[in-house]
C-alpha cells in the first residue's frame, strides 16, 4: 500500500492498494473511493474483540475494503481540524491511542482495549483509562485533534497532562491519574480535578485541541431556541 496525507486543517488519507489488497476503518470512515474497490461490513473477528470494540466507544462492525482487477484508491477523511499520522505497528511496537483517534488501518492490524492498572483511572481519566491497542502488524492513520507535540520519555520520566491531551503513547508508557493540589486550585484554577501523569520509558503524542474543549470553547457562541 502507498499512501499521501494531504490538507489542513481537516486532512485527508488517500491510499493506494494493490488488487487483492484489503483496508480496514470504522463505520462512516470512508470519504471516497474509486469503483473498482469493493466493501465488506463484518463483525471484525471473535465476539471477545466485539466487545472490545463497544466498550472502547468504537463500532462492533468493520469496514473492509479490497481492490478488485487492479489498483484502487480510497480516501479517509479526518471528523474535526488536526492531523493524521501514520503508525507503523508491528509486534515489537505497539501503540495506545485515546479511543476516538483510530481512523484506519491496513488488514493486519488488531484493535483491542485497553485497561489502565489502577480503576481510579477509569473514574476520573476521561480518555486516559478506556483506551484502545493497536498491535498485530502494518499500517494504522490515527486522528489527532488539533496540532500534535510529541515527547520521548526516559525511564520513569514522567509529563503532566490536563485530561483529553494525550493522544497516543507507546504501549511501554504508563498512565495514572492525579489530584490537583490545593483546594482553591481545584475549585477555582478553571483546570478541573484531575491531571494524566504519563511515565516512561517511551514515546507520547500529545493534541492541542481535543474536540471536548473544542465544543466547549464554541458552546457559549451557539444560539439555541428555548
Amino acid at each position: 500500500m502507498n499512501y499521501e496525507i494531504k490538507g489542513t486543517p481537516f486532512p485527508v488519507v488517500i491510499c493506494r492498494i494493490d488488487s487483492g489488497e484489503t483496508v480496514c476503518c470504522q463505520r462512516g470512515g470512508m470519504a471516497w473511493m474509486s469503483p473498482n474497490v469493493q466493501m465488506s461490513t463484518n463483525a471484525g473477528g471473535s465476539f471477545g474483540k466485539m466487545l472490545s470494540r463497544a466498550v472502547s466507544g468504537e463500532s462492533i462492525f468493520q469496514n473492509k475494503y479490497t481492490a478488485v482487477g487492479g489498483v484502487g484508491e480510497i480516501a479517509f477523511a479526518s471528523s474535526v481540524p488536526g492531523n493524521i499520522l501514520p503508525f507503523e505497528i508491528s509486534p515489537n511496537r505497539q501503540i495506545v491511542a485515546q479511543k476516538s483517534a483510530y481512523l484506519a488501518s491496513t488488514e493486519n492490524v488488531e484493535l483491542s482495549i485497553f485497561f489502565q492498572k489502577k480503576f481510579g483511572t477509569g473514574l476520573f481519566g476521561g480518555e486516559g483509562f478506556i483506551m484502545q491497542k493497536l498491535s498485530g502488524e502494518g499500517v494504522a492513520f490515527l486522528e489527532i485533534d488539533g496540532s500534535v507535540i510529541e515527547y520521548d520519555l526516559a525511564p520513569s520520566q514522567s509529563i503532566l497532562i490536563d485530561t483529553g491531551y494525550l493522544a497516543a503513547m507507546d504501549i511501554t508508557c504508563t498512565v495514572d491519574i492525579e489530584t490537583v493540589k490545593g483546594v482553591g486550585n481545584a475549585l477555582f484554577g478553571g483546570e478541573g480535578l484531575f491531571n494524566t501523569r504519563v511515565t516512561g520509558p517511551g514515546h507520547i503524542w500529545l493534541q492541542t485541541m481535543p474536540l471536548l474543549s473544542l465544543a466547549g470553547s464554541i458552546r457559549p457562541y451557539i444560539v439555541t431556541n428555548r
